[in-house]
């Protein structure tokens, strides 16, 4: 097992789903089960379908080393069942020695890691565990998809798979070199962005909001949409967080619906949105023990898109305490037993429904390979699209290298090294690495 961790560390690999966990840290002993997710959780995406398309062998064989390293006797590619439909898979079905197909119900939040585990395997992960502790490890499509590259080619992760869609023509999957500006990546679609229009980094539920004339693509990026700012999508992302919390403090009226269809809540979770709303800030800052279970929710926002009829942003609020909790370092950490609701299955939100509530069915069409995209004058590398310390710069200004080439180190504990995405000359920027073609 450590050699494969040696291996994912040094290569720079990072949960490609978009948390950006270290992908050596997850491994650990005492897994039985391997479970890969490639739900495409948001709506808009298409980038594990198009991997899966087109690479499905280099797929399976990361999987299979971590299979090989790892004694795992079993491993799960979990797909929704329009995404099995599309590839022509079924439940069940052998993909490979020990891997097989699990197909999901097409219903939202299904890609949340601890929904995922439970819909694959009906194993439950108690509040503040990682899944782990019921012996499995979650990597996504495209993290077994370089894992791959790594062992096979001694391919650092350099490139990503993102899908650019939205309100466009033609939605498309792409691979471009880490750190290219989506300014320019735009440009060479031909795609401009019109007034009254907004881009998301990831999905239209979860994704944030970006100025693509500065942003560049990460390691964790998994997707880039331009919506327009009359969505519910978009309000949503935009909502001011004062606001939401001023709002939700005047206007709640406690009926509860935002906690009747809270995801973790129906996984047995004691997380109760309706609850938070009524706490008030000032004593949650004089006593964030009583806000703890916020570090529970996943931010799917089902409570402020599709549930809360008074306008209210429970998500916003809960980000609030979020944010409040990580300042005195406190996460949930409580034992006791925790049942899945029965009425969960009664309450699960169809994908086309949760499309509608944000606004973007009109948007949803199939996108398809759009090929690989090298040709970028200058990209930016940042030093920490990862979770854990930021990469330290192991290059300095003026020094010339090559794609592939270690560019910044692993900083000590939780961290991942860096490594250049194209030829060219280095400069140090503020927490990035920018590196200029040289013409």
């Amino acid at each position: 097992m450590q050699e494969l961790k040696n291996i994912m560390r040094n290569f720079g690999i990072v949960g490609a789903g978009g948390a950006g966990f270290p992908s050596y840290a997850k491994l650990a002993e005492g897994a039985n089960l391997l479970l890969i997710n490639g739900s495409e959780c948001e709506p808009l995406l298409y980038t594990d379908y198009v991997i899966l398309k087109n690479e499905m062998t280099m797929v399976l064989s990361g999987i299979s080393e971590v299979l090989s390293h790892t004694g795992i006797p079993k491993a799960l590619l979990a797909v929704k069942s329009h995404t099995a439909k599309m590839l022509g898979l079924w439940d069940g079905e052998k993909l490979a020695e020990k891997i097989y197909v699990r197909e999901l119900p097409d219903v939202y939040p299904i890609g949340d890691e601890v929904s995922l585990i439970y819909e694959s395997t009906g194993r439950q992960i108690k509040p503040g565990k990682l899944p782990i502790s019921e012996g499995v490890i979650v990597y996504n499509v495209e993290t077994m998809y370089n894992l791959a590259r790594a062992v096979r080619f001694g391919e650092p992760i350099t490139k990503k798979w993102l899908t650019v869609g939205g309100a466009i023509d033609n939605p498309t999957v792409i691979k471009v070199p880490i750190g290219a500006k989506i300014s320019d990546i735009f440009k060479k679609l031909g795609i401009e962005i019109r007034d009254g229009y907004t881009v998301l980094d990831g999905g239209p539920s979860m994704g944030k909001v970006i100025n693509p004339t500065t942003y560049s693509v990460t390691k964790t990026t998994k997707g880039i949409l331009i919506l327009p700012n009359d969505t519910e999508a978009i309000r949503a992302r935009t909502v001011s967080v004062k606001m939401a919390v001023a709002r939700a403090e005047t206007a709640c009226c406690q009926c509860t619906r935002c906690t009747d269809m809270c995801p973790r809540f129906l996984l047995g979770y004691p997380l109760e949105p309706h609850k938070m709303v009524r706490t008030a800030m000032g004593a949650a800052t004089v006593m964030p023990e009583m806000v703890i279970s916020a570090t529970l929710c996943c931010g799917c926002g089902i409570c402020e898109s599709l549930s809360c009829s008074q306008g209210i942003s429970p998500r916003a609020v809960i980000e609030n305490y979020k944010s409040l909790l990580a300042k005195n370092k406190l996460r949930f950490n409580l034992d006791g037993d925790y049942n899945v609701r029965g009425e969960r299955d009664y309450r699960m939100i169809p994908y086309k429904k949760w499309m509608s509530a944000l606004g973007v069915t009109k948007f949803d069409k199939i996108a398809d390979y759009g090929g690989e995209i090298n040709d970028f004058s200058r990209v930016e590398i940042p030093l920490s699209s990862h979770i854990g310390a930021p990469s330290v710069p192991s290059v300095i200004d003026g020094d010339t290298v090559k794609a592939g080439d270690l560019i910044a180190k692993a900083a000590d504990g939780l961290s991942l090294p860096q490594h250049a995405s194209v030829d060219g000359t280095v400069t140090l920027g503020i927490n990035k690495i920018i590196i200029d073609k040289v013409r």
